[in-house]
């Protein structure tokens, strides 16, 4: 099936006369009635009857119509878009988040590279660390924001940006919601609500819980939802300090502050970069994120000395 033909059934479709739809495709008519039984052919049956003061659709004419609209329509955008990318018309920038990294970290990051990347087009992306390094590998995806890792792929350029500490949050009626700070005992002996697929998880019960599990509650792999069931009085929720969080939530930190990580910057080694991902990383390498941002603050953030990875 060729474009044209398409384009030829459609426009006798809505002039119901070759002889104007010739014209509309700037072809002979003889040429447009060749393009239609082509498209005849191939999708085995009339699609026009042909009448000499009645031209009308067949059954199947009417029945294909719309698909044949939309394929054409897809078409069209994609040769725009296409033709927009040649132009550097459209800069598209695909970031990975694993789900402990909130989208409100890389907003202001992004509002940045805005300023000098023109039609630029973000699209943010949520999964697993592993999952998002095989998106990266496979070009799905041009950076990526993760918690600790562990085996990083030798392919994969790799830049600490920040540290940060896990805070406990609860409802304001919660037993320990009048406590100045929470020690590891009290967790013990507390129903925690599950960040399914937490790249922290792990070591959190490998530090603190080495010989009995936590009390688990819930489980969600977002975070609005365990906000949610915080609030409402199901369990205690640990949390990376950055995370914007519902209004009617406490926040009170660990005593000595002993859960943290790293958040890192990942993108794939050696690989051209466009200037929308160029842009990206020197602006959130050269960030300073320990600087608190009203309403999506950082505050116990640092910024570390070095990369593991240099540029």
């Amino acid at each position: 099936m060729e474009l044209h033909q398409v384009r030829y059934f459609l426009a006798v479709a809505s002039t119901l006369n070759f002889t104007r739809a010739a014209e509309q495709c700037n072809v002979t008519q003889p040429a447009l009635t060749k393009g239609v039984q082509k498209l005849e052919q191939e999708l085995g049956g009339q699609l026009i009857y042909r009448e000499r003061q009645l031209t009308q659709l067949t059954d199947l004419g009417k029945e294909v119509l719309p698909m044949l609209a939309r394929t054409l329509a897809s078409a069209e955008a994609v040769r725009r878009r296409a033709q927009e990318f040649q132009r550097k018309e459209v800069a598209p920038l695909k970031i990975g988040l694993a789900p402990s990294i909130s989208a409100s970290l890389v907003l202001d990051p992004i509002a940045e590279i805005a300023k000098f990347v023109p039609g630029l087009h973000v699209e943010l992306r949520e999964g697993a660390a592993k999952k998002l390094v095989d998106l990266l590998l496979e070009g799905e995806i041009n950076a990526a924001m993760v918690g600790d890792m562990q085996d990083m792929p030798e392919r994969i350029d790799d830049w600490s940006l920040f540290e940060e500490r896990y805070v406990a949050v609860l409802a304001p009626t919660h037993r320990l919601a009048n406590r100045p700070s929470i020690g590891i005992d009290d967790l013990r002996e507390t129903i925690l609500l599950e960040r399914a697929e937490c790249d922290v998880t792990p070591k959190i019960q490998r530090l603190y819980f080495p010989e009995e599990p936590p009390h688990l509650g819930h489980c969600s792999g977002h975070d609005l939802h365990l906000q949610h069931m915080a609030a409402a009085g199901f369990g205690v929720i640990l949390a990376p300090e950055h995370m914007p969080r519902l209004p009617t939530l406490k926040t009170i930190p660990l005593e000595g502050d002993p859960v943290s990580r790293e958040v890192r910057l990942l993108a794939v080694q050696g690989r051209r970069y466009s200037p929308a991902l160029d842009a990206f990383v020197k602006v959130a390498r050269l960030r300073d994120w320990s600087v608190q941002v009203p309403g999506r603050g950082v505050p116990h953030a640092t910024v570390p000395e070095t990369a593991r990875v240099p540029a």
